[in-house]
């Protein structure tokens, strides 16, 4: 076997054992494109080598995607079929695990009208609020993980030739997600324990605020009063603990929906909607985004913040070192699974009910109450460098500092 192969055999083995923690005679559901096939069929082996009763696989083509996009009427971006919302609902309601398997090129849908894309996100968003919710409450394990194509390979390595790229890019992946190590399961268990040291420290000091300074950045994050930092590894409903994204570097809770005051700079592109979003700015004034700002994909970053109302307002706040593996592997991936994870990170959008004490169980209605925002969307985009300072601010306004030139000063 192969270097490479095995290697495949091991990321397969995590994805299964660690990322969705299969359970014997669990049903694991795969959404994927058919650029990843290869892998898929190893993560199926693995799945029911581990115990699964059943693999589901909902495959895409971005081919057939793209040709969508460019030759349908308007109409078929209203839409989005309801029969898949239920099968995804019912499935999640009994207790299967979902996988997702990203692979797209970061600019797919490059040059499509960004109404189209809008209306896309809008009508599945909404279709899917109610799945959204069980995996935003943790009610099912699930995980994303990743897989090459070559229009993204070509995109993390335009130098390249096509076959070069993949094999690099699949390279990156595995060290980004401690394949590359001897026992890659133990590695991950080492890895959750050392982020579960930096969120013990936060929920002990309890921070009502956070000040971001940076070039372009002076931003300041009110928390809700009962917020909990989390990080790298999660419990579902009946106990089972997953690993919801790998790779993983970050430490996450949410921000007071109205608490967010000033402006923040991206730092890296944001692929969103199968385009690039890249160089923006956003302004806040009680927590409502109220200035958008970008020198390219500013039309379609202004359609995401227009989604619906919670779409004018952040979701999460995510503490990443800039000394993390990805951020000095020096590799750009135009894929936000990767590129927040090099950076202090924002989410627009939905939060997630977890990161407030009891919100796994409380209604919509409890979690607005405790200052927690609802949308149909959540999008990362990443905005922490070496030069950013973060204080906590205390109940009674005293600064500490959290991060200093983009690390942990903890």
């Amino acid at each position: 076997m192969s270097e490479f192969q095995k290697n495949l055999e091991k990321y397969a083995d995590l994805a299964v054992k660690v990322g969705v923690n299969i359970q014997k005679d669990q049903t694991l559901v795969i959404n994927t494109t058919i650029d990843s096939a290869e892998f898929v069929r190893l993560v199926a082996k693995k799945a029911y080598e581990a115990g699964a009763k059943n693999v589901v696989v909902n495959w895409n083509d971005d081919v057939v995607n793209r040709t969508k996009y460019d030759l349908a009427p308007d109409e078929a971006f209203t839409e989005y079929p309801e029969w898949r919302a239920r099968e995804m609902e019912e499935l999640a309601e009994n207790g299967a695990a979902f996988m997702s398997i990203v692979s797209s090129s970061p600019d797919l849908l490059k040059g499509v009208k960004s109404e189209r894309i809008a209306n896309f996100q809008k009508a599945a968003g909404t279709a899917l609020s109610k799945y959204r919710k069980y995996i935003q409450s943790d009610k099912v394990s699930w995980t994303v993980v990743a897989a090459p194509s070559e229009g993204w390979a070509k995109m993390v390595f335009p130098e390249e030739t096509a076959e070069t790229a993949v094999q690099k890019l699949w390279d990156a992946i595995f060290k980004a997600v401690r394949v590359d190590t001897q026992d890659p399961v133990a590695a991950w268990k080492e890895h959750d324990a050392s982020l579960h040291e930096k969120v013990d420290y936060l929920n002990s000091k309890r921070y009502k605020k956070l000040h971001y300074k940076a070039p372009g950045t002076d931003l300041t994050v009110e928390l809700p009063e009962k917020h909990i930092w989390v990080g790298a590894g999660s419990v579902n409903e009946q106990g089972n603990e997953f690993m919801a994204n790998m790779p993983t570097e970050e430490v996450f809770s949410v921000p007071l929906k109205t608490g967010v005051n000033g402006y923040v700079s991206s730092t890296k592109p944001l692929s969103y909607g199968g385009n690039i979003i890249d160089n923006f700015k956003l302004t806040f004034e009680n927590g409502k985004i109220v200035g958008v700002e970008a020198k390219e994909g500013e039309e379609i970053l202004k359609q995401l913040v227009a989604t619906d109302e919670g779409s004018h307002y952040l979701g999460e706040v995510a503490l990443v070192p800039f000394n993390s593996p990805i951020s000095q592997s020096n590799v750009l991936f135009f894929n936000t699974l990767f590129d927040e994870n090099a950076s202090n990170h924002f989410a627009i959008g939905s939060a997630y009910a977890f990161c407030v004490e009891g919100g796994k169980t409380m209604s919509s209605e409890e979690l607005a109450e405790n200052g927690l925002n609802e949308s149909i969307t959540h999008v990362d985009f990443m905005i922490g460098s070496d030069k950013m300072d973060i204080d906590g601010i205390t109940a009674d306004g005293t600064a500490e500092p959290v991060f200093r030139n983009g690390d942990w000063a903890l």
